[in-house]
């Protein structure tokens, strides 16, 4: 187990990017691992892997290197020398590692892992406001479980194959799964690979989409025929959930602001084989009052903190603010009162988020019902799901009827 230069200073450039030109880690991530085609799948798995351990684990490693942000080239390499002391791998007789002091350094890690905020590495604000929103002990679990590596999930796209199938067909490509108990058309990678390369992907039969996330769509209760609204679909992982549900029939309309977002949803849709989507982009309030009361179901997967999916995006944790969590509140709200008037009369409104905290979830539903718009819908289920118990993302789902 050595450490390889080029493959280092891939991880220090893109660091460089994460922290100092604030850029997204996954986007960044994906520009890396097209640096050198000679790169196998051990090399570029290296450079993934540890940008972002030390994006998720950046104050503590950043504490024990005792340097600040903006981060410099030295900074870097100070962090790159811990993380690989504390991983276990020699430190090569580099200049940038000359006077290395490892055995501080394990100390300093043993002095810092009894505070929290540097243990799981979180901002002392996102702390002290999750831990004040769901106790101590709770927020300890899912931060601890936030912190580990999310497990890649695929669905099994209803309207081309079953789940057995689609395992048999990845199998032929050498890539090996598991099924996911209570989750009908969910398979778990055995271990992490480019399925995006894979025949079964081009052909439409699968996509990822996390566990917890495919459980959205069955929640809504859809149905062949009915009108459906996806009304923040973005790039549609749920709105083509809802089209395999009602294989084919009916119309789905998916809303969004952007229309980039709606583009790739067309080309998604196009290798699911869903048919029955119609794209319209929300660019003045008429899109919304042409729409009034017309939906069976209207799907609001609202735009949120995102704290449940903080293990696909460690660099969001340093990017977020208290002021961001006011101001997303507000527009959750906004959104809510809004949207809700699409949804026909015994229609169902289906309100989502992946946030695990409370004041995005069911205290937004609470102030939701107080409203006058809210007072036509009753709350008919909820559900969340935590990261610590299903061992899935973080998500939060509510189904309103409009009585």
């Amino acid at each position: 187990m050595r450490l390889h230069k080029n493959l280092v200073l891939a991880v220090i450039n893109g660091l460089n990017q994460i922290f100092n030109e604030e850029k997204y880690a996954d986007k960044v991530v994906a520009q890396l691992l097209k640096i050198d085609k000679r790169w196998g799948s051990r090399d570029r798995g290296f450079v993934a892997e540890t940008t972002y351990d030390i994006v998720r684990w950046k104050r503590l490693y950043a504490a024990i290197a005792e340097v600040q942000e903006p981060f410099n080239r030295s900074d870097l390499w100070r962090i790159i020398a811990v993380w690989a002391t504390l991983r276990g791998y020699p430190l090569p007789d580099w200049n940038a590692f000359k006077e290395t002091p490892t055995r501080r350094i394990k100390g300093k890690f043993e002095a810092l892992r009894k505070e929290r905020k540097y243990r799981e590495s979180v901002p002392d604000w996102m702390d002290e406001l999750a831990a004040a929103a769901l106790g101590e002990e709770k927020w300890e679990k899912e931060l601890k479980a936030l912190n580990t590596l999310a497990p890649v999930v695929l669905r099994a796209n209803a309207l081309k194959t079953v789940p057995k199938l689609l395992r048999n067909a990845l199998l032929e490509e050498k890539i090996t799964t598991q099924y996911a108990t209570k989750y009908p058309d969910a398979l778990v990678l055995n271990e992490r690979s480019n399925v995006f390369a894979t025949s079964a992907f081009e052909k439409g039969l699968f996509e990822v989409q996390d566990a917890a996330s495919q459980c959205v769509a069955p929640f809504s209760q859809a149905t062949p025929g009915m009108r459906i609204i996806d009304a923040c679909a973005g790039a549609g992982g749920k709105t083509l959930h809802l089209a395999a549900l009602m294989q084919n029939k009916g119309q789905l309309i998916a809303l969004d602001i952007h229309q980039y977002k709606l583009n790739e949803l067309k080309r998604r849709s196009k290798r699911a084989g869903a048919h029955n989507i119609e794209t319209r982009l929300i660019d003045n309030n008429k899109v919304i009052k042409k729409l009034k009361e017309s939906a069976d179901r209207v799907l609001i997967d609202a735009p949120c903190s995102g704290l449940g999916v903080l293990r696909r995006n460690p660099d969001a944790k340093w990017k977020l603010n208290p002021e961001f969590i006011v101001r997303i509140t507000k527009e959750q709200q906004a959104i809510l009162t809004q949207y809700a008037t699409m949804v026909k009369p015994t229609g169902k409104l289906i309100y989502v988020t992946c946030s695990i905290l409370p004041q995005e979830n069911e205290e937004q539903v609470q102030q939701f019902l107080r409203t006058e718009i809210g007072q036509e819908f009753s709350l008919e289920a909820q559900q969340h799901f935590w990261p610590s118990e299903q061992g899935f993302d973080g998500f939060y789902m509510a189904r309103l009827a409009r009585n």
